[in-house]
Parts: C-alpha cells; structure tokens; sequence
C-alpha cells in the first residue's frame, strides 16, 4: 500500500485508528478457549470483523504469537490471510522490531514482506543504516523505525543529550534516519506518551507518518497528540490495542471492542474535519 492509498483510506473512514492484535491467549475469552481448536485466530477473527471499517490498520505483535510456537505462527498466518481476504483495504503491520546486520535484516524482510505480505514492520535503528536499508528496498513497503517509545525504559536513552549540542539521541536518530529512505516508504514510531516531544519531532520529520502506540491503556491523550502530529495527510496513524480487544472477557467481546473502536473513530473523524483534513 503506498501513502495515497493509505490517505485515501483515512479520508474515506475518518479514521486513522490502528489497532493492535496483542492477542495473549491467557486473556481471550474463556468461551472461545472452550469451544474452539484455534481460540487465537477465532479471538482476532471476530475483532477483526466488528472493528474493520472503523480502522484503516491492524498490527499483530508479533511477541504474542512467537510465545506459542508452531501454533501461534499458525494462527499469524491465518490472520493474516483472513484480513487480506476479507479486508484488503486495511493497512496491516508487523510488529516486529527487527534489526540486525545487513544479510540477517534482507532474510527478516523476505520473511514479513515477501512470505507473509505485510505492508509495513517495526524496526530498531540501533544497529544503524545496514541493518535498515535491506527493509527499504521493497516497494510499496514500508519500514517504521522506532523513534521515541511509549515505555519508561524510553529513558534510559533514547533522551540522552549530546554534550556540545544538546540534541538527544531520539532527534539524532530521526535526522540521520531521514537520508536512508523518504515519507514514501518509512514512517517513525513516537509513543503518545511523550507528546511534549512531539513538536521537536515535527520539526524534524514534518512530512512522515507517525506510529503512535501509547493511547488507552498507557495514559495518552488522543487530542494532545493530534495537536502537535498531524500534517496536511493527517500523517498519524494511532494505536490502542488493550482497550479495544480486551474492552470485555465474555461473549460479546467483539461488540465490546467495537464500541471502544467507535468512540476513538468519533473522536478522529471531529479531529480531521476541525483540521481540514476530510
């Protein structure tokens, strides 16, 4: 999916909810566990079909699925397949904060992009320009680097300030970052938790979609971060996972989740049309 086509889809659903599958099989309802052989696809299955045309992204992380062997690789794939099928339209990335040497991240890219048809994945910079570009080469593809996270451990460095210049380590990540690929084809995650940084971010990237994870469960504020990240394109796409898919543990978990989805679409569908987006 390139960004026109992910503009267009944020403009026809007034929308620009992601939400996470972070589907941990100790939470998923127990009557999904009782009666089914495969509770994780049927779990995100059922998700899927009540929120789809209130988001215009999913994104499996994909530590939840990895934690259950063969059995979560399965049901990833199957999920998947089911949302190319039957939602073709949405935006669906792999949550996987890869990063590694050169030939390593070319297998990794193969892998979600080539073998699993992702749109997008989540990559660690760490390890520096080779172990991105291999990511970059695909087209249509999109690599989304973590820029600023949502977590505590945030700062333990990414607001590490160089001495001389005062930049922090998240800004000399965005700026070198920005020479490796364009807004076509990488995107930065920046947690909405840190919304006061926001605005050093824009300045930087101004044109980038931004993965914004930290809005619901983890305290952030939908409206903080639509003031200070929104571009002419809208330019964000918002995450909450738990909220929705965990909004209820019984047997309407999926009118649950919709509900919760809805709420957050209302809100972004009055924040695109105050901003003159739609």
């Amino acid at each position: 999916m390139n960004r026109k086509e992910l503009f267009e889809n944020i403009k026809r659903k007034k929308s620009f909810l992601c939400i996470g599958l972070d589907t941990d099989i100790q939470k998923i309802p127990f009557c999904l566990k009782e009666k089914s052989s495969n509770p994780i696809f049927e779990f995100n299955k059922a998700i899927i079909d009540a929120t789809a045309n209130l988001c215009v992204a999913y994104k499996p992380n994909l530590a939840f699925y990895e934690s259950l062997g063969i059995e979560g690789w399965k049901a990833l794939n199957e999920t998947v397949a089911y949302i190319r099928n039957h939602h073709p339209d949405q935006f669906l990335i792999a949550d996987a904060k890869r990063g590694d040497i050169g030939n390593t991240s070319a297998m990794y890219a193969q892998a979600f992009f080539e073998k699993m048809n992702f749109d997008a994945i989540t990559v660690s910079p760490y390890m520096g320009e080779d172990s991105i570009k291999p990511f970059l080469s695909y087209n249509s593809k999109w690599t989304i680097i973590l820029a600023l996270t949502s977590n505590i451990g945030a700062l333990d460095f990414q607001l590490i300030k160089e001495e001389n210049t005062g930049e922090r380590l998240f800004e000399k990540v965005l700026k070198t970052s920005t020479s490796w690929g364009t807004e076509e084809n990488m995107m930065y995650v920046v947690g909405a938790t840190k919304t006061e940084y926001l605005k050093s971010v824009r300045e930087i990237v101004p044109e980038h979609f931004l993965l914004i994870p930290g809005i619901g469960a983890q305290g952030g504020s939908l409206e903080e971060t639509a003031k200070f990240g929104l571009n002419s394109q809208c330019g964000l796409l918002v995450n909450s996972s738990r909220q929705i898919i965990y909004a209820s543990s019984g047997e309407n978990f999926a009118e649950a989740a919709r509900s919760e989805a809805l709420q957050l679409q209302q809100t972004m569908e009055n924040i695109l049309l105050k901003s003159g987006i739609i």
